[in-house]
C-alpha cells in the first residue's frame, strides 16, 4: 500500500514516530513577538516601569534652614547624695534659641541655670543611672527652660556633657 504524502508521519527508520518541530518554532516566534511587544509598551510609556530619565520623581526645592543661635550654658556640677558610687554629676548644655530672642535668653541665663540646677538636684540617683533616662530628663529640662524663658524663645536643649563620676 502506498503512503499518502499528506497524512504520512515521519519515522526515524525504526518504526517510531518523530515529533513535529512546528510547535517548537511557533512557540519561539510567539515568545519573540511577546517580548518585543512588551519592550515597546514599556519604552513608549504605555506601561509604567520604564527607565526614562525624563520621568524621574521631582524633588521639591529644599528651603534653607534658619540659622539657629546656640547659647552655651556654664557647666553645672551637682553633688550627689552620700552612699552612691558616683559623687558628682557634670552637666553641660547649649540652648537652641530663635535668633530674634537670643539677647533676651542670654539676659535671663542666671534664672535658667537656677531652674536646671534645682531640677537636677531633685532627680533621684536611680533615674540618673538609667541609660534611657536622658531622653526623659532632656524633655523635662526643655519644658522647664521654656516656662522660664517664655513660649517660642527656646527651641531645644542640646546636652553636651552628662557625666556621673
Amino acid at each position: 500500500m502506498a503512503e499518502d504524502p499528506i497524512n504520512a508521519e515521519e519515522t526515524d527508520g525504526s518504526g517510531e514516530k518523530k515529533g513535529s518541530k512546528l510547535p517548537l518554532i511557533l512557540g519561539f516566534v510567539l515568545a519573540l513577538a511577546g517580548g518585543g511587544g512588551a519592550f515597546f509598551a514599556v519604552q513608549s510609556g504605555l506601561l509604567s516601569g520604564g527607565s526614562d530619565t525624563e520621568e524621574m520623581v521631582e524633588v521639591d526645592e529644599v528651603e534653607p534652614l534658619d540659622t539657629p543661635t546656640f547659647i552655651p550654658m556654664e557647666t553645672l556640677v551637682i553633688n550627689l547624695p552620700d552612699g552612691s558610687d558616683a559623687k558628682h554629676l557634670l552637666f553641660t548644655a547649649e540652648l537652641e534659641v530663635d535668633p530674634a530672642h537670643g539677647a533676651d535668653v542670654q539676659a535671663i541665663m542666671p534664672r535658667i541655670v537656677d531652674v536646671l540646677n534645682g531640677y537636677l538636684r531633685a532627680v533621684r540617683l536611680s533615674e540618673l543611672e538609667d541609660p534611657t533616662a536622658l531622653i526623659r530628663l532632656r524633655a523635662q529640662m526643655l519644658r522647664r527652660v521654656q516656662v522660664v524663658a517664655g513660649e517660642g524663645r527656646i527651641k531645644d536643649v542640646l546636652i553636651k556633657e552628662f557625666v556621673l563620676n
